[in-house]
Formats: structure tokens, C-alpha cells, sequence
């Protein structure tokens, strides 16, 4: 199957460029029946593309399909479908929901390991694939508003979901008349079209706005939560801490922080249609994370460096072989993080528009420090228990 990924022609306002000739995909979603189909000749008439960009094409068609079914039988206000729930934004965002009084559905994907403690917080869970859209509309019966938060794995092709799945994610849920759409992306995902995660997701959050879905569209910067992985947790087991030598600037926001202003984005109709960025309330290097960390965890790190030309050279060796393309565009990712770029945006017009006070948003290092002092005191609990438990002979 051939695939091509473009916006629709009427979004179009630059000349096309050239793109592989072997990337063709068109869905289409007719009022009568949900129906998928993939052909490279659909798209040999359409013209135009996301903007004019080297590497990634982003086309779909909605003029044939994405039909509203709407009016139907009404649904509740807070009735909801969060996607990508057992991620690190999306378990907070179902929290959240939860605790605000929303009825609160999650689609997962068939696993091994259920999801097991969404079911035991009070969310329903309804298995669903978006790499197989035919999967996707009984997941959006009774739903007013969908949360999309989330993204492929690691080791699976990034166009698989994060373009395939959410274009078809939007064809069905305009077709079965949800009421409102909220779609995660990624901060200045404009801004680099050399990548292909950032580059599809400003594609999709163009797609979302063509489909006519009431919707919000959130970017992120960062989250605080990644970087107890990435520092704290190496730092502590005194394993080796990855880093480059770029100054890149990230202003990390704690994810219960973006759930809370998301709801209450949800319910404030000015917001609708919106653009909005969530940022941290200041944006920090790699080397000034990794101090933070060893400051409250009272220990040094052991520190790796890799030199951004480093990731360049293997990006680059990556693409010669069809099987490591994946790991080329995710490497993409990762020397955009790791170039002279800030990801962050002023807060204070988002603050307004959302009644927000700035001074209740967590920093980095009451979130670090947080975690260091619960961690550190467990850990010599553990350690006085093991010394009571020792039995001599």
C-alpha cells in the first residue's frame, strides 16, 4: 500500500514540492458507512501541501468524507474519550477528569498487561487500534469531547499513528458528530519540517481545523515528569546521565499542571478554535537540570556527553538503510532537542484568557525537590527495615 501525506488542496497556499513518489494514502469516511480506502491514483488529481517542505508531504482529503452524522442522539456534556490514556500526559488527564466528575472512557490498545489501574481509578476501558481505523468508531459512541494525547511507540513507524491513526481518529469522530476535539502537539512543531514527528503533527493540527470539529489545540514544550527517567533516577542509581553539549532551553511544565488548565480550557467557550502553548515558568539547559538533580539528590552525576554532531553523522548513516528509518526520524527529534533552540512561549495572555494565576503553576525545582525528598526518605526507610529484618547466627 503506497501512502502520501498531504492536507486537504484547500488548505494549500504554497507550491508543492517534490516528495517521495512512493508516499500515497487517501481515507475516505462516507454518512452511510465508515469506509477506509487506500489508493495512490485517489491523490494523482490533488494539488498543494502543508507548506513548502523538504522531507514529509502531509495530504488527506476530508471534501469526500469526515460527513457529519450529527444531529443524533444527544450525549452528554461530560461524557469523554481520552486517547493515549496510559501515557504520561494521558493518565493525568484521565485523573483529572475524574476528579472533576466526567465520565471518563479511555481507549487502549489490546495488550498483554491490561490497563488495569485506569479500571480501578473509576474509567472505562474500551480496547481500540488506531493503526486499524475500523477499530475506532465503536470507541466514540455516547462521547461528547475527545482528548488526543497520544503518540506512537518507540519502535513502531511514526506515520503509522501519529498520521494514519489521527486523520482517521478525526474522519470518525466528525462523522459520528463528536461535539468537541482537544489535540496535544508539539511546541514549534512549525518551525521544523526536517522532522517528521513535528512536521505531521502541524499537519494533523491542520487537518483537525479543516474538518470543521469544534477543537483546541494545545502544544507542550515539556513535561516534568520525563525528566525523573532521563537525570533523577540515573543520578541516584549512579548510572551514567545522557546529555549534549547544545544549550538548548526547555521551560518543562509538571503534567498534573497541563491536565488542570486543559479542563478548564474545555469549558471556557472563548477558547474554542484556539491555539494555545503551555510552557513552564522558565525554560532550563540540559546542564542546569542535571544540577538541579544532583543538588537535591546530594550526589554528583555521572555525565555522558554527546556532541550534536554526533547525532547528525548517525541520522544521516541511518537513512541509507530502509529498516533504520525510524530510528532516523526519532534521531531527527532528538538533535532538534538537542540543538540551540527554546522551547518555551509566553504564559501571561494564556493566563488571562483562562483565569489562571501564574503563582499556581509548579516550578522545576519544587518539583524536583518533591521528588527527592519522597524518594530519599523511602529509600532509607527500605534501608531501616532491612537492618531491623537482619538475623544473625
Amino acid at each position: 500500500m503506497a501512502m502520501s501525506w498531504r492536507l486537504p488542496t484547500q488548505l494549500a497556499t504554497k507550491p508543492p514540492h517534490h516528495h517521495d513518489p512512493k508516499l500515497s494514502w487517501c481515507r475516505t469516511l462516507a454518512p452511510d458507512q465508515i469506509h477506509f480506502t487506500s489508493s495512490a491514483s485517489a491523490l494523482s488529481t490533488t494539488t498543494g501541501s502543508c507548506s513548502s517542505r523538504g522531507l514529509v508531504r502531509c495530504t488527506a482529503r476530508t471534501g469526500v468524507g469526515a460527513v457529519n452524522l450529527a444531529p443524533g442522539t444527544p450525549v452528554r456534556p461530560t461524557s469523554i474519550l481520552v486517547v493515549g490514556a496510559t501515557g504520561t500526559l494521558g493518565r493525568q488527564i484521565v485523573r483529572r477528569a475524574l476528579d472533576e466528575g466526567y465520565d471518563v472512557r479511555c481507549l487502549v490498545r489490546p495488550r498483554p498487561a491490561p490497563a488495569d489501574f485506569l479500571r480501578d481509578w473509576g474509567a472505562t476501558v474500551v480496547n481500540a487500534d488506531l493503526s486499524k481505523p475500523e477499530t475506532i468508531p465503536a470507541t466514540l459512541v455516547g462521547v461528547h469531547t475527545v482528548i488526543d494525547c497520544a503518540t506512537g511507540r518507540p519502535e513502531e513507524p511514526i506515520k503509522k499513528v501519529d498520521w494514519e491513526g489521527k486523520v482517521a481518529l478525526i474522519q470518525c469522530a466528525k462523522a459520528m458528530g463528536i461535539q468537541k476535539f482537544v489535540f496535544f502537539s508539539i511546541h514549534n512543531c512549525d518551525k521544523h519540517p526536517e522532522v517528521p514527528l513535528m512536521e505531521i503533527k502541524y499537519c494533523t493540527e491542520k487537518f483537525l481545523k479543516d474538518s470543521g470539529i469544534n477543537h483546541v489545540i494545545i502544544r507542550a514544550c515539556g513535561f516534568m515528569q520525563g525528566i525523573i527517567g532521563q537525570y533523577a533516577v540515573p543520578i541516584l542509581e549512579e548510572k551514567s546521565v545522557w546529555g549534549t553539549d547544545a544549550p538548548t532551553r526547555i521551560a518543562y511544565m509538571d503534567t498534573q499542571d497541563i491536565a488542570r488548565l486543559t479542563f478548564i480550557a474545555l469549558r471556557n467557550e472563548n477558547v474554542n478554535g484556539k491555539l494555545l502553548t503551555f510552557a513552564g515558568p522558565r525554560a532550563w539547559t540540559t546542564q542546569e537540570v542535571i544540577t538541579l538533580c544532583e543538588r537535591f539528590a546530594g550526589q554528583e552525576a555521572n555525565i555522558t556527553t554527546v556532541p550534536v554532531s554526533v547525532l547528525r553523522v548517525t541520522r544521516q548513516l541511518t537513512r541509507l538503510f530502509e529498516w533504520t528509518n525510524d530510528v532516523a526520524d526519532r534521531l531527527a527529534f532528538s538533535e532538534v532537542l538537542s540543538s540551540d533552540t527554546v522551547f518555551s512561549a509566553p504564559m501571561n495572555e494564556t493566563y488571562s484568557l483562562l483565569g489562571v494565576d501564574a503563582k499556581d503553576i509548579v516550578t522545576l525545582e519544587k518539583y524536583l525537590q518533591d521528588y527527592f525528598t519522597n524518594i530519599l526518605k523511602k529509600l532509607k526507610d527500605l534501608k531501616a527495615q532491612s537492618k531491623q529484618s537482619d538475623i544473625y547466627f
